[in-house]
């Protein structure tokens, strides 16, 4: 389009007549031709795409796009997001995206995560070495493992990688729980990465199970029920209508006949909760 408006100008600037000595316009064309040239430059470098540092947590389908990135490895990140989790390194986005090798090494260059992702990551790589000598057993030694219901924070500092923030996190989550009643209730701590809940679980292990008072569905308050810590307002309101509904529940699996009832949730909700 640059070239075609161009030389209607030329075409339209320059008299071409036999009457005109055309020596006299070599000037005018001369720098005619060098304004087309830069123009064409110009053109041109707005259609390549550049990256600027970018958070790739928060891509949208435009963003995806001109990064090289299909739909579908777009919608799966977009679904990862939708729970609320972020990938933290290049490799984490990969295996979210499940974007090519080839792509990765193009964009990742330019991902920009946030200065203490960037820190924590250092740190993690930093310990691996140690924690791979640590795993190593020494001749016949024994590695005897502690209660992970019993640890303090500072028994949790002692792992590398875990500060004093995410240490009283743990046991605030622990309390909260009344305790521990799985090893993969680590996972809902938040910010508490799969490698630290691997580095805890070679250091504790589940020797004692908290002494949990389960509540009756059927005799409990509004509050009682929402206490529990798996529990929210809506869920709350949803067993009391149910409750409501039959008068009495038989057995507690009659929750998963709750409409919208979380299953997945349930061994956890029914950690507090019986039916009598």
């Amino acid at each position: 389009m640059v070239l075609i408006l161009t030389g209607q100008f030329l075409i339209g600037f320059v008299d071409f007549s036999k009457d005109h000595d055309p020596g006299l316009y070599a000037k005018d064309l001369t720098v005619l031709q060098n304004q087309v040239i830069q123009m064409r430059k110009q053109e041109l470098a707005r259609r390549v795409y550049t990256p600027q540092p970018f958070n790739p947590n928060y891509i949208t389908d435009a963003k995806g796009k001109q990064l090289g990135l299909s739909l579908l490895e777009i919608d799966r990140l977009l679904a990862f997001r939708s729970t609320d989790k972020f990938v933290n390194t290049a490799k984490e986005f990969q295996q979210v995206t499940k974007i090519s090798d080839s792509l990765l090494q193009v964009i990742s260059p330019f991902f920009k995560f946030p200065d203490w992702v960037v820190k924590r990551n250092i740190e993690a790589k930093e310990s691996k070495g140690a924690l791979e000598a640590q795993k190593k057993p020494v001749g016949k030694q024994i590695i005897k493992l502690k209660d992970l219901n019993l640890a303090t924070a500072d028994d949790f500092q002692s792992i590398s990688g875990i500060g004093t923030v995410i240490s009283k996190r743990i046991v605030n989550y622990r309390s909260r729980l009344q305790g521990f009643s799985k090893l993969d209730q680590l996972s809902e701590v938040w910010n508490l990465t799969p490698e630290l809940i691997v580095k805890i679980q070679e250091r504790f292990e589940l020797r004692s199970l908290p002494n949990i008072q389960k509540t009756n569905v059927n005799t409990a308050t509004f509050k009682e029920v929402l206490s529990n810590p798996y529990i929210d307002y809506e869920l709350c309101k949803k067993i009391f209508n149910y409750r409501s509904e039959v008068a009495e529940l038989q057995s507690i699996d009659e929750l998963k006949n709750i409409a919208g009832f979380p299953i997945e949730k349930y061994d956890r909700i029914v950690i507090y909760l019986e039916a009598k």
